[in-house]
């Protein structure tokens, strides 16, 4: 396997992290106006993702990164082409932030309730807008004999990407109903086992649809494989669900998000943005790629640094493992006074 393949699956591993972990945290904070009934159960969805949905977003950074260095040219033409939806992400990303550390800095109501908002959109809208993405990228768009994108954002609403926007919008608030089920108490829990069940359905609707679509355009016999673990994995996850098996049920709903991923990448490979004007002016693995000794650099710094994010992620969520609920809430800080 050459380097250049090294590197595309690494990238399909990193976003495929991502989606994992920012998809359950996503899941969470579109929860918070679908699930929660009052502040103190919105503090409780809060504080299930606080320790960790800032540490999550580093696979998306380090997602862009080794996209940038191993791939320039794809770099270069998925961040042009796709500029004003990924610039829409990134100021969703950063107000979510800003929510999340400034909810509980003052004690107003209409304060709390503004930042809460926030979280709530920051959270859908991305969710949303990474399907269009990964749609158009693995469904192709216009890319001319320069490797320039030559359509427009209007020609990125079309209906596979915004069936891929709904399916990852499903699925990731599906993932974060059962994560919420895993990590807390009392009747908040069962009610967002209650809520996963429905989500799940809609989301197993919608999933089959786009991958059968993709399958059908683009996919080899590795991609049916996978495709047939993500719908296993989905229907399992379902039945863990109804029977209260909260842990299994967040394992095999990121099963599902990891095999939905890998689909879409063994659809793509060996391209890595293909051309809907003309085959031949398709982004691939190896005509996108740095050089030889930069991939090998990239190598080395990866083999090293990978192993010591990944305990150092695991070692967060073993700490804040425990289950809460509103009972953990302080009456002061359920009221609205800032802690």
């Amino acid at each position: 396997m050459e380097l250049h393949d090294v590197w595309f699956v690494l990238i399909a591993v990193l976003w495929t992290g991502y989606f994992f972990l920012e998809g359950f945290d996503f899941g969470v904070g579109i929860l918070t106006r679908l699930l929660a009934r009052d502040r103190a159960e919105r503090r409780v969805l809060i504080n299930t993702i606080g320790p960790v949905w800032d540490g999550n977003e580093v696979w998306l950074l380090t997602a862009g990164g080794a996209t940038f260095a191993a791939f320039p040219e794809w770099y270069a033409t998925l961040f042009s082409g796709f500029y004003l939806p990924l610039l829409l992400v990134l100021v969703c990303l950063i107000v979510r932030g800003v929510a999340f550390e400034y909810r509980a800095k003052r004690p107003e109501e209409n304060w709390q309730r503004n930042w809460e908002t926030a979280i709530f959109w920051t959270s859908l809208l991305p969710a949303f807008l990474w399907g269009v993405a990964f749609g158009n990228i693995v469904g192709g768009v216009r890319i001319d004999r320069n490797f320039d994108y030559v359509g427009s954002v209007w020609d990125l609403l079309n209906p596979h990407a915004l069936l891929g926007g709904l399916v990852t919008l499903t699925l990731f608030t599906f993932h974060g109903a059962v994560f919420t089920a895993l990590k807390t108490v009392g009747d908040i829990r069962v009610r967002a086992r209650r809520l996963a069940r429905w989500v799940g359905l809609v989301t197993a609707v919608t999933a089959l649809e786009f991958l059968l679509w993709t399958q059908a355009d683009s996919g080899d016999g590795k991609s049916l494989v996978a495709l047939i673990v993500a719908v296993a994995a989905l229907v399992a996850a379902l039945v863990a669900n109804q029977l209260g098996r909260e842990g299994w049920a967040f394992a095999l709903s990121g099963i599902t998000i990891v095999a939905t991923v890998a689909m879409l990448f063994l659809s793509l490979f060996p391209n890595v943005m293909p051309s809907t004007l003309d085959s031949d002016w398709s982004l691939t693995v190896t005509n996108a790629s740095s050089s030889p000794y930069t991939l090998k650099i990239m190598t080395w710094c990866a083999a090293i640094a990978t192993p010591i994010v990944l305990l150092y992620q695991g070692w967060t969520y073993w700490v804040f493992r425990k289950r809460i609920g509103t009972q953990h809430i302080a009456a002061d800080a359920a009221a609205g006074t800032a802690h």
